[in-house]
C-alpha cells in the first residue's frame, strides 16, 4: 500500500448556518493524482480549504501523514508538505516574478530539492522572459504559471490546484495541462479542480465528484469516461 498523505474522515464544514460539506471522506496517496469535480457550489473549494485549515471543519478529522491536523493553523499544514494554489491565485502583486518565486524556495519535508529555481524557469519559459515584471503586470495565464511555480518551489509532497484553467485562453490552458503532466511525472501527488473533465481525466488516476457537499462518485478515470449518464447527471456534459 502506498503511503496515505492526506486522510479526511467525516468532514462537516459550515459557512455560518449553511452546511456545505456533509460527512465527506477523502484520501490522497503518495504519487496519486486526483480530479475533484462537480458543478459550482457543490463544495469543492470548501473541501480544499478544510484540508488546508483555512475553513476549519465543525466535525470530522484531517490527518496529514498520519498526524491529526484539523484545527491546526494553515501554515502548519503547509509545513507538512501541502502546497495550495487557490482559485484567486494569491500572488504578491508588488513583488517581481523572481521575488515571488525565490521567497517560497525551501527543501521538501524529506530534504528534497527537486524543484529548484532553474527547473521552475525551464518548466515555465514564459516566466523566464518576465522575471523583472511585477506580479500585477502579468496576464491571467502568466499569474497562474507563477502561482504553480511558486508552489513547486516549496518542493511539496502534495500540490492542490483549484480551478486549474478557469478563464484562461485555450493556448494557455493547454500549457497548464502540460505542466500538470510534468508535475505528475515528477512524483508529486496532486488534487486538480477544473471544469474540463476530459483534460482532467487524461492526467488523473482517480476522480471524486461532489454533489451538494457529498461524494456522489469515486472511481478511476476510465470508469468515469465510460459512464456518460453519470457525466450528464453530475457535470452537465
Amino acid at each position: 500500500m502506498r503511503e496515505c498523505l492526506i486522510q479526511a474522515q467525516g468532514l462537516n464544514t459550515y459557512y455560518g448556518a449553511s452546511h456545505i460539506l456533509r460527512g465527506i471522506d477523502f484520501q490522497v496517496h503518495r504519487g496519486e493524482t486526483i480530479g475533484l469535480m462537480g458543478r459550482n457550489g457543490m463544495g469543492k473549494s470548501t473541501l480544499l480549504k478544510s484540508l488546508m485549515g483555512i475553513v476549519p471543519p465543525r466535525s470530522g478529522e484531517v490527518h496529514i501523514k498520519g498526524q491529526r491536523m484539523d484545527g491546526r493553523p494553515t501554515f502548519e499544514v503547509a509545513q507538512k508538505g501541502i502546497a495550495y494554489v487557490p482559485e484567486g491565485r494569491g500572488i504578491f502583486g508588488n513583488l517581481s516574478v523572481m521575488e515571488n518565486l525565490k521567497m517560497a524556495a525551501r527543501p521538501g519535508t524529506q530534504g528534497q530539492r527537486d524543484w529548484s529555481y532553474e527547473r521552475v524557469l525551464e518548466t515555465f519559459p514564459r516566466l523566464q522572459e518576465r522575471l523583472g515584471h511585477g506580479g500585477q503586470q502579468l496576464s491571467g495565464g502568466e499569474q497562474q504559471m507563477l502561482t504553480i511555480g511558486r508552489a513547486l518551489m516549496t518542493n511539496p509532497d502534495v500540490l492542490i490546484l483549484d480551478e486549474a484553467t478557469e478563464g484562461l485562453a485555450p493556448l494557455i490552458a493547454r500549457d497548464i495541462w502540460r505542466i500538470c503532466s510534468v508535475i505528475k511525472a515528477s512524483g508529486i501527488s496532486a488534487i486538480i479542480v477544473d471544469k474540463n473533465w476530459k483534460h482532467v481525466t487524461q492526467i488523473t488516476d482517480r476522480n471524486v465528484i461532489l454533489v451538494k457537499g457529498e461524494v456522489a462518485f469515486e472511481g478511476s478515470s476510465a470508469q468515469l469516461r465510460d459512464n456518460p449518464a453519470l457525466l450528464e447527471q453530475h457535470l452537465g456534459v
